[in-house]
């Protein structure tokens, strides 16, 4: 199931942690999400400051939207995370996270920039080389040896996960979920972003059943692990003490880390 902003799909479930410390912070949370498109089932809890919600919205959308009040809030993983930055010689950039929600469903969401508007094919690649930019990242990821297809085909690449539609900006968001992908099978192989459409193995080109023809590598990144900020909801990291709050603004390292953290604003 694939779905690009604002052609949303079936809901989630997907729980954030939310910087809350009284019932006004709980009434600001809840009625900021109150009454919104794509949003249900809300359940706040100000002593986990925690909210949980069913949503076909992009969890960067609600994040947002709780941010809106005041307070930091950051997704919490369930079974598993990860992120890819994509780069490559040319302009186009982008983040993409992985989510395993369940262990049948993974939740991919991202952003891009700097793509020719229209649809572009996106896969996991065999490899997480980039010593020779996306030319070392390998064929599909494909441990099955099935040919390529599209993301609801049974028979498909493990890492064929479609198209996503760049908007006349050059950016795309998108919201995926593949009942094929598992986040631990991923990890340290690469994400690629193709200049053109994928066909899905269905468009009679010679490449079709291999690649889905759709043309050279634009931008590329390394699946890496995202960090398990919740293992303890209170402290980032033993070395500097960092709560969860005061890590949302500083660098991962290097100059700026320990400086004091700014007052949130609602406080």
């Amino acid at each position: 199931m694939a779905s690009n902003s604002g052609d949303h799909g079936t809901a989630c479930t997907l729980e954030f942690a939310v910087q809350m410390t009284c019932q006004s912070c709980v009434d600001a949370v809840r009625k900021s999400l109150q009454g919104v498109a794509g949003i249900q089932g809300v359940e706040v809890q100000l002593e986990n400051q925690t909210v949980l919600l069913q949503t076909t919205l992009p969890s960067q959308e609600v994040q947002a939207l709780l941010e809106g009040t005041g307070r930091q809030a950051v997704l919490k993983e369930n079974l598993g995370a990860a992120v890819a930055i994509l780069g490559g010689p040319g302009p186009v950039q982008g983040v993409v996270r992985f989510l395993q929600l369940t262990p049948e469903r993974c939740l991919i969401e991202g952003t891009i920039d700097g793509l020719e508007p229209g649809l572009h094919g996106l896969h996991v690649h065999q490899f997480g080389d980039l010593t020779k930019d996306c030319n070392s990242c390998g064929d599909h990821f494909n441990p099955d040896g099935t040919s390529h297809g599209g993301p609801q085909d049974a028979h498909r690449h493990r890492g064929d996960l479609g198209n996503v539609h760049a908007d006349a900006d050059g950016r795309a968001i998108f919201r995926l979920e593949d009942k094929q992908l598992k986040i631990w099978d991923v990890i340290g192989r690469s994400l690629v972003i193709d200049e053109g459409e994928d066909d899905l193995g269905r468009g009679g080109h010679p490449l079709s059943k291999i690649t889905g023809n759709s043309g050279k590598s634009l931008a590329c990144g390394i699946i890496a692990r995202s960090a398990g900020l919740f293992q303890n909801p209170k402290q980032i990291c033993s070395c500097d003490g960092l709560t969860i709050w005061e890590e949302r603004g500083r660098p991962i390292a290097g100059e700026g880390r320990k400086e004091p953290a700014q007052p949130s604003a609602h406080l």
